[in-house]
C-alpha cells in the first residue's frame, strides 16, 4: 500500500487497537473531543440514535463491569470507558441504526488516535448486555447496548495486518 499524506487516510491506516494503558488520566477535554467525534457520525434521517456513557476509573460500577467480560483486565486498566447505546425511541431501522452505532464508534476510535490516545472496541461484552444494563442502572426497554470502548494513554505499540484487498473483493474492478 502506498503512503498517504492525507491526515484522514493516515489516521485510518495508523490506528490500531490498544489494550494496555499507562496510569496517566484521560482529560475531560479529550473525552469531550472523542464524544463529539462520535456525535458527528452519519445516521439515516439524521436521527442520531446513539447515546454515550463515560465511566471513569473511580466509578463504582466499573468493577462490576469487569465481571461482565472476559476482558476484565482491559476494563480495569483503561483511563476511561465509553459505553455506547442506541436509544430505542430514536431508532427507526434496527439494522441501519446498528450500523450507525458502528460509525460513531469508529469516529471515536479515530479521534482518540488523533489525540495520541489508544483505544479498543470491546464487542464480546454485548453477549452480556442484560447484565451490563443492570450494572449501569439502565433500562433495557430504553437502551440497546452496542459496545464498550476502553480508552487511555497507550502502554503498547499496536500491530495488526490485513488481508490483501484482492481477497476481499466479491468481483474484480
Amino acid at each position: 500500500m502506498r503512503d498517504h499524506d492525507n491526515p484522514v487516510l493516515a489516521a485510518i491506516l495508523g490506528r490500531r487497537s490498544i489494550r494496555r494503558f499507562t496510569a496517566e488520566p484521560v482529560s475531560t477535554q479529550d473525552m469531550r473531543t472523542i464524544l463529539d467525534a462520535g456525535r458527528w457520525a452519519p445516521s439515516g434521517l439524521n436521527n442520531q440514535p446513539w447515546r454515550f456513557l463515560v465511566i471513569w476509573p473511580d466509578d463504582p460500577r466499573r468493577q462490576a463491569l469487569e465481571g461482565c467480560t472476559k476482558y476484565a483486565h482491559i476494563v480495569r486498566g483503561a483511563g476511561a470507558l465509553v459505553a455506547v447505546f442506541l436509544d430505542r425511541e430514536a431508532m427507526y431501522s434496527e439494522l441501519k441504526d446498528h450500523q450507525t452505532a458502528g460509525a460513531a464508534i469508529q469516529n471515536m476510535l479515530l479521534a482518540a488516535h488523533a489525540l495520541g490516545l489508544g483505544g479498543v472496541w470491546l464487542g464480546e461484552i454485548v453477549n452480556q448486555a442484560p447484565e451490563v444494563l443492570q450494572v449501569l442502572g439502565l433500562d433495557a426497554g430504553t437502551y440497546a447496548f452496542m459496545a464498550l470502548l476502553a480508552l487511555g494513554h497507550p502502554d503498547q505499540k499496536g500491530s495488526s495486518s490485513r488481508r490483501p484487498l484482492a481477497d476481499l473483493l466479491v468481483e474484480e474492478f
